[in-house]
């Protein structure tokens, strides 16, 4: 079993002296794989402090520097790309034959799309007499999800080291194992002590302390809209920016001349990809009364491929969920669906037969879903998928936007042209048509209930930058 009682702050492995320790469990074979001691407030204060120190010299260091030092990180996980596998596999449960696809390559990619940008910063805009520059925004406080966990660390962490800012850094304590092994990363490439920090703890005990910090400047957040509202409260007091990716319910137009097998197909795999344990994934289905019929047995079928077991064995497509907690908030969902009136087509609330353990959910689609049931309204974070019929697309325009929440949406329609005048109308930071898939050069963010700010693409840039006027005669 491995142990991890060292926090990494200002260049060195800190030891932590709290007697609080986290059992991390394989959720697949519900075995304590490692323990984890969790800092206090004190920890996270020597981290800020560490931050703050080195945050001069670092946002002075040129930019092709810093960039050196991010294509040096991307080096350097390219050689540990087995063991940042193995971290996933081991504290998520995501099958070893998808892990690299859906966590690690393009979180590697990235840290050199942002070394390519590390420039900007150092751009000036001329407006008549008055010059528009940029500078570091200061200290970070990056708060990090379970699902993705070095793919959302890598999204926050790269733009801000581009950028000339200094991060502390607290991974969800479910799944530590990626940023340990990362820290371990940037100390072996030497990045000047204090620029990058690392505690564990708990996110209802240290997150507020980061939050609140007066010398933290900016806070981002990625985790549910419960606790996305509690960080913003925590950080309005010292009036620090606020970036926040949060929950989501996503809809998914399928309109009546689409290629329903290709857009079928694509809708249900999302949802069944990482297990459902993805904030953007596409878990309402909107489908034409005219094709109902069709579109279901192609969603069954589509399903039924789904190998779900051991994320060790190169054949399975689903692990477990990530946790016994998750677990039974996806069996209650599931349960509470049926009770709702909505019909199961195939899944259900109990563990597959063929696994006696772990914390596994057979693919679950529900028919006969109306948009106010809850299943069809909340986040439910698993592999979990409801159909909801439509009469013409304008009510399905109208069903999509019936949500607190704005994060992403989806559109398969005829050909392109004809997708993208709904795709318009959608009330969410993302669209996807006709089949398409994340891409880290397109801004990633909500509206409404879904968040603020955005990662991803150039505008993750400006999340860490202020921007400076100086006015001339």
């Amino acid at each position: 079993m491995q142990h991890i009682n060292n926090a990494y702050i200002n260049g060195n492995w800190h030891p932590l002296a709290g007697l609080d320790q986290f059992s991390l469990i394989n959720p697949a074979t519900q075995d304590c794989i490692a323990k984890v001691t969790m800092a206090t407030a004190e920890d996270v204060n020597l981290a800020v402090e560490a931050a703050n120190k080195a945050l001069l010299d670092w946002s002075n260091t040129p930019n092709k520097k810093r960039a050196e030092y991010l294509n040096a990180i991307a080096d350097e996980m390219q050689n540990r790309y087995q063991d940042l596998v193995q971290a996933h596999v081991q504290s998520m449960g995501c099958p070893v034959g998808l892990t690299g696809a859906f966590h690690i390559d393009c979180a590697i990619e990235a840290m050199r799309y942002y070394a390519e940008m590390a420039p900007m910063i150092d751009k000036v805009e001329q407006r008549e007499n008055n010059l528009i520059t940029k500078q570091p925004i200061g200290v970070c406080a990056l708060i990090n999800p379970w699902n993705y966990p070095l793919h959302q660390l890598v999204g926050k962490l790269a733009p801000a080291l581009a950028t000339g800012c200094t991060v502390v850094v607290k991974p969800a304590e479910q799944t530590p194992l990626a940023d340990h092994i990362m820290a371990q990363i940037i100390d072996k490439v030497g990045l000047p002590a204090g620029v990058f920090n690392l505690v564990f703890g708990r996110g209802h005990e240290i997150g507020p302390v980061m939050a609140e910090h007066p010398k933290v400047n900016m806070i981002s957040f990625t985790g549910s809209t419960r606790a996305g509202i509690e960080v913003a409260k925590n950080a309005a007091a010292s009036v620090k920016r606020v970036c926040q990716e949060l929950g989501g319910k996503s809809a998914y137009i399928i309109t009546e001349d689409a290629d329903l097998e290709a857009a079928v197909r694509y809708g249900v795999e999302d949802v069944m990809g990482n297990t459902g344990q993805t904030c953007n994934a596409l878990t309402r289905m909107l489908v034409p009364k005219s094709r109902y019929q069709e579109i279901v047995k192609i969603a069954a079928q589509v399903a039924k491929e789904q190998v779900v077991g051991d994320p060790n064995h190169p054949d399975t497509t689903m692990g477990p969920l990530a946790s016994e907690r998750q677990f039974n908030i996806v069996q209650d969902y599931i349960k509470l669906g049926v009770e709702e009136g909505a019909e199961l087509l195939i899944g259900s609330s109990d563990r597959p037969a063929h696994l006696d353990k772990g914390y596994y959910i057979a693919p679950t689609i529900f028919t006969k879903v109306t948009r106010h049931m809850r299943i069809a309204q909340e986040e439910i974070f698993g592999p979990v998928l409801c159909i909801i019929e439509y009469d013409d697309i304008e009510q399905a325009i109208e069903i999509a936007n019936d949500s607190q929440y704005g994060l992403s949406s989806a559109v398969y329609a005829k050909d392109q042209a004809s997708a993208l005048p709904i795709a318009a109308r959608l009330d969410a930071g993302q669209c996807y048509i006709q089949g398409s898939y994340f891409s880290m050069y397109a801004p990633f963010g909500g509206v409404k209930q879904s968040g603020n700010g955005r990662e991803w693409g150039e505008e993750a840039m400006h999340e860490y930058i202020e921007t400076k006027a100086i006015i001339c005669p």
